[in-house]
């Protein structure tokens, strides 16, 4: 983050670690993105979306931010932080995700998707 305090960020393979111990998880990808593979249990808030849907976002624990590599959920995670909640965001995305061998599910097996 130019001029400010830096954005905290987690690996993909802590992130994978801390969603199997309940860490929320907020997937800012697409919902054709998020149909091709997601984490267990995330939570689907399109980017485009965030700002109407603050209030599926937790305030009270950390959250991880995560999109297909890492940008999107980088603007989220600086977008959330900025109204105080603790958000960081997973370096690399999905894509370092699935190279950290960190869970995934498919297509309908999503646990609170967006509304069509």
């Amino acid at each position: 983050m130019i001029g400010g305090a830096p954005r905290p960020e987690v690996t993909a393979g802590e992130a994978a670690e801390a969603l199997a111990a309940g860490t929320f998880v907020l997937d800012v990808r697409e919902r054709h993105e998020w149909d091709e593979a997601h984490a267990p249990g995330a939570t689907l808030v399109p980017l485009s979306e965030l700002n109407d849907r603050l209030d599926e976002v937790p305030t009270d624990r950390p959250v991880l931010v995560v999109c297909h590599s890492g940008m999107r959920s980088a603007r989220a995670t600086d977008a959330l932080r900025g109204i105080g909640v603790d958000a960081r965001n997973v370096v690399g995305g999905m894509l370092a995700w699935r190279d950290a061998d960190g869970p995934v599910v498919s297509g309908g097996d999503a646990a609170r998707p967006s509304a069509d």
